[in-house]
């Protein structure tokens, strides 16, 4: 016996039953902007295209700040020194392919300078990269970027979207900061969910860089340390400035009366006129120091490694001792012993050095700190005697002294700095009064850096940019200055124009009718370049006309660049590392 199941129609809804609501759907797209934004990191650096075109679209209508450049190096150096001065990553788009080689420069130095960096950029799908089937701008970029940075993820699924940018947050920041790779597949920006589940898989990070107490032990060896010391002296690095421990640096310098010595990107972490600055006698204190504290510095080349000549010789490098704070272990004893090594993060290991100081504390001998000073009034009177002349055409020091006063009047101005000579001497020359407020070349000494952070410098404070740039650096980057007028950004770009890489009189040694390597066409008018996009250009060959145009351009705010003409005969092979040149080493030996 068999029975047959009988379908019956449904019954047709009453004309009055309530219809059900379309389920509302969320993409990729908008995941990624509201992860951001749940984050609080509200702008992007970047240049538009395939894949991520409309992504930079959607952002800025979200209401994201989406500065746009003319090339992915300098949008991934603004993200960079974006990340340095906030203590928050910056965030750098990308297309695929060339587009992410381009901002992966950036990437690599923003690791090794450790600042807070995140790339985002597009890709090609993994089944084609897998298989190598030839997909346009077809890379396995995830590959490509991990030995190069911090950390680096790829995300395949809408929903694991905020689990992705939530990692590359905690890695780009946490510890000791850097650049962190996250890969977005094209396909990935389509996908949908249910907005509802799309929003709780967003994950608002909790205290991404939190502070790591220093062991009592080892603030207690440092300062016993300290405490023996007849030629004590404070090494402040740039980790100390992206630290914004600045209340706490200060009171351990005064407190303790010992000398300080600031890395380019840490000068006013203290005002450069401090009565403790060692600056203007960095030689000597250098090779005289007997117990030295490295503040978020690190003994790399910048400091000749620790040892060598710069440091006294065998003799007194032998009988010197380190004390270092960093937050890395693995950074210890990296060159030379460490006789006191402090781990953790500055702002906490400072805190506790100046809580065990005490009210009994005794202050550096005054035959060293008063040979300190003799050395520092016969190298100061020595420079003023150079920065008073007013050569024509200028010297790199006639100009300097102009950019010396204006920062002087506005010390909040942020200076910008890249080049060769023009890097060297604007080091020494240019006091600064307040912190973070000098970005440069950094760790790797590379050149391109400058339009890049002088954007990223205005966008972040608002504060007026000035960008002091060797001709040759400059020519890394200048195509940015569009961005700044885009913008209208409040960034004045002066560029030293000595005709040339170093100097500009090199000769063609075959006889040839080739230019030499690094001449430049002569008596060019950069300025030219500012006036094409609408911004204002000044030619100025003397010391007085530099000195008029700045002052206008930091009280316009209008974007600005300033020719100024230098003397082609100044400037030295190599700038100050012409030991790490070996043709024009040799050549200085013989």
């Amino acid at each position: 016996m068999s029975s047959v199941l009988e379908s019956k129609p449904a019954a047709a809804p009453a004309a009055d039953a309530p219809k059900a609501k379309p389920q509302e759907t969320i993409d990729g797209f908008h995941l990624v902007i509201e992860a951001l934004k749940l984050n609080g990191l509200d702008t992007i650096y970047g240049l538009p295209g395939i894949p991520i075109t409309d992504l930079t679209r959607m952002a800025q209508a979200e209401g994201l700040r989406v500065i746009s450049f003319r090339h992915e190096q300098h949008a991934g150096n603004a993200a960079a020194a974006a990340g340095f001065l906030t203590g928050k990553p910056g965030i750098c788009l990308t297309v695929s392919a060339p587009g992410f080689l381009n901002g992966l420069t950036a990437l690599a130095n923003a690791t090794t300078n450790c600042f807070p960096m995140i790339l985002i950029s597009g890709s090609s799908e993994r089944e084609i990269v897998d298989l190598q089937q030839g997909d346009y701008e077809e890379m396995d970029q995830l590959a490509v970027a991990k030995p190069l940075c911090k950390a680096a993820f790829r995300v395949l699924h809408a929903e694991d979207i905020g689990v992705g940018i939530a990692r590359a947050i905690r890695a780009a920041v946490s510890g000791r900061p850097g650049g962190v790779y996250l890969d977005l597949p094209a396909k990935l920006f389509a996908q949908t969910m249910e907005a509802e589940a799309g929003k709780r898989s967003l994950i608002e990070v909790v205290d991404p860089a939190p502070r790591q107490i220093p062991a009592p032990e080892s603030v207690q060896r440092a300062l016993d340390l300290l405490k023996g010391a007849k030629k004590p002296l404070i090494l402040l690095g740039k980790g100390a400035a992206y630290a914004q421990a600045d209340a706490d640096i200060r009171a351990f310098v005064e407190k303790t009366g010992i000398p300080y010595l600031p890395m380019s990107m840490a000068k006013g972490l203290l005002p450069d006129t401090h009565d403790q600055s060692a600056s203007a006698a960095r030689s000597y204190v250098l090779q005289e120091a007997d117990v030295v504290v490295l503040v978020g510095a690190r003994l790399n080349w910048l400091l000749s490694h620790g040892k060598g000549k710069t440091w006294g010789g065998p003799e007194k490098g032998a009988a010197r001792q380190f004390i270092q704070i960093d937050i890395a272990p693995t950074e210890i004893d990296s060159n030379v012993a460490i006789a006191a090594p402090v781990i953790g993060d500055i702002g906490s290991c400072v805190a506790a050095l100046v809580a065990g100081l005490g009210s009994n504390w005794q202050k550096p001998p005054s035959d060293w700190t008063g040979a300190i000073a003799d050395k520092k009034d016969k190298n100061l009177t020595k420079m003023a005697e150079t920065l008073a002349k007013r050569p024509s055409p200028m010297s790199f020091q006639s100009a300097l002294s102009v950019v010396r006063d204006m920062v002087k009047a506005r010390p909040d101005a942020i200076v910008v700095n890249e080049g060769a000579n023009t890097l060297d001497f604007a080091r020494s020359i240019v006091d600064m009064y307040e912190p973070r407020k000098r970005l440069d070349v950094g760790t790797w000494g590379i050149m391109g850096i400058g339009m890049g952070f002088s954007v990223a410098a205005a966008v972040t404070t608002g504060k007026p940019v000035i960008a002091i740039e060797g001709d040759s650096a400059f020519g890394f980057s200048g195509m940015e200055v569009e961005t700044i007028c885009r913008y209208d950004l409040p960034v004045c770009v002066i560029v030293f124009n000595n005709n040339g890489v170093y100097r500009g009189t090199d000769k063609n040694a075959s006889g040839g009718a080739d230019v030499a390597p690094t001449v430049f066409v002569k008596n060019a008018r950069y300025d030219k370049l500012m006036e094409a996009f609408g911004g204002v250009g000044v030619h100025a060959t003397t010391a007085d006309e530099l000195d008029r145009a700045l002052k206008e351009a930091v009280a316009s705010g209008k974007p600005t660049l300033i020719n100024a003409v230098i003397d082609e005969t100044a400037g030295t092979e190599s700038g100050r590392i012409t030991s790490l040149n070996p043709q024009t080493a040799a050549a200085k030996k013989q």
